[in-house]
């Protein structure tokens, strides 16, 4: 018998039962539910609502249906709807009359409220952790490769020469950006909804500030409509995972492309590959391939809640139920796709020769042979367009910019000198952009001592722990 039954002639049948409970999804909250139980129970103590005595009945017999969910020994029943009325259920079972005071000046919809922002924070909290885990991963691949020199593409033509180091922290700093939007997620659900009861509060004198501090919010929800209806938080959550989703999608295509016979500049490890059924050659980057791929779902997850939020009227309706499972799933997805990627790239091997022979492909040096007649008085547009019919010529001839001589630049113009040749080199060609956030060894190792401090700030902020690699 449900606990809401008494307004009820006939039971729920069977199949609609099982469409409208939440159960198989909500029981992974089974801690919060308690953790929040055991606030509301000590604050309507507390407050002289119930009976010390009731209370330390009340929490002594959550903490064994605790203890027993995760001993797995706690039986669910899909009957139950959710994990909230599966619990207190159990719990009147146990404890009696004390259990059936557990409710009082409460709602399930400020219960699931609160109960799903914990989630929501426990699920942030995981993702800041494993976040600063692959920018770890990321600062060190940049720093034990300081010095390799790759091409740099625009519309994935070579473009300029640059570091590999300067490559890696561009994504370095695309994570930063994902801890921040993470962040803001959490202090959107760090707000407690406790004692807003169905939609218009209680009549009891609950403490709200208490289950607050005991809950580890940061405030209470000033409007209780609101309180019970709002799941803004999560389509942050779900927002900050698409974004960074996509910025692992695109890590993830680079190192498809590196790992290909056509680029040559990565091989994964074994660990992060797989073959073929029929082609025994193949090592295929099935791991990249499938973050790659995940990315539509976390995009799904949100356009989902965005959906279900629109046009919900105040205050609580069941289409909410719908909202967890997609945050869950959100928020496990990245996660997961985090640690595949920390592994890949803390253990994937560079072919540094074969990246710095492609860097000086492709008349990756055009842009600094302009610079080179501009710098010699040289209007840039003007030698842009003697550049551009240089590169013509070379085509042409089959040539590359490095095998010029003399006589064809001078031909070109006669503002280039015998230094040209030494202009070419690849290493002087990056050593040149010194400018703040350029590729040049000098304004990397600025950028990398910028990024180590962000990243500690960051990991201080969250109290770091570092996770072994799974």
């Amino acid at each position: 018998m449900a606990l809401w039954s008494g307004r009820f002639e006939k039971s729920v049948g069977s199949f609609t039962q099982a469409f409208g409970a939440s159960l198989p999804v909500d029981k992974s909250m089974y801690s919060q539910d308690i953790k929040g139980s055991i606030a509301h129970a000590k604050m309507l103590a507390a407050q002289g609502i119930i009976s010390r005595t009731d209370l330390e009945k009340i929490e002594v017999g959550l903490l064994e249906i605790e203890n027993q969910i995760e001993q797995g020994k706690f039986r669910f029943d899909i009957n139950d709807e959710d994990i909230h009325m599966a619990i207190e259920k159990t719990l009147i079972e146990d404890i009696g009359v004390a259990g059936a005071r557990l409710h009082t000046g409460r709602s399930r919809n400020d219960q699931v409220a609160t109960d799903t922002r914990l989630h929501a924070k426990d699920l942030l909290h995981e993702l800041l952790t494993q976040n600063c885990a692959l920018r770890g991963v990321l600062y060190a691949k940049a720093r034990d490769n300081f010095d390799v020199i790759m091409p740099g593409y625009t519309h994935l033509q070579h473009a300029q020469p640059v570091l590999f180091s300067h490559h890696m922290l561009a994504y370095f700093w695309m994570f930063t950006r994902d801890f921040k939007r993470l962040t803001y997620a959490l202090k959107a659900a760090d707000a407690n909804p406790l004692g807003s009861a169905a939609l218009a509060g209680t009549t009891y004198p609950l403490d709200r500030q208490m289950t607050t501090e005991l809950l580890d919010f940061d405030h209470p929800i000033p409007n209780s409509m609101d309180a019970v209806s709002d799941r803004d938080y999560l389509l942050d959550l779900e927002y900050a995972c698409s974004v960074s989703m996509m910025h692992l999608s695109r890590l993830c295509e680079e190192i498809i492309l590196w790992s290909s016979t056509e680029f040559g500049f990565i091989t994964l490890s074994d660990s992060f590959a797989t073959g073929s059924s029929i082609m025994p050659q193949k090592k295929n980057p099935d791991f990249a391939e499938l973050t790659r791929g995940k990315m539509g779902r976390v995009v799904g997850d949100l356009v989902a809640l965005l959906v279900t939020m629109k046009s919900l009227p105040l205050a609580y309706n069941k289409d909410l139920q719908e909202c967890k499972e997609g945050a869950m799933d959100a928020a496990k997805t990245l996660h997961d796709c985090m640690v595949c990627m920390e592994g890949m790239i803390k253990t994937m091997e560079l072919h540094v020769p074969e990246m710095r022979a492609a860097a000086g492909k492709g008349f990756t040096a055009a842009t600094d042979v302009a610079d080179y007649l501009a710098k010699k008085g040289m209007p840039f547009r003007q030698a842009h367009e003697v550049v551009g019919n240089l590169v013509l010529y070379c085509e042409k001839h089959h040539k590359g910019l490095e095998d010029l001589t003399l006589d064809e630049f001078r031909e070109a113009s006669e503002l280039f000198e015998e230094d040209i040749v030494s202009s070419l080199d690849l290493e002087k060609i990056v050593r040149a952009r010194k400018t703040y956030g350029g590729t040049g060894h000098d304004a990397v190792k600025v950028q990398m001592e910028e990024a180590k401090q962000v990243l500690n700030a960051d990991k201080a902020s969250i109290g770091y722990v570092a996770q072994p690699l799974l």
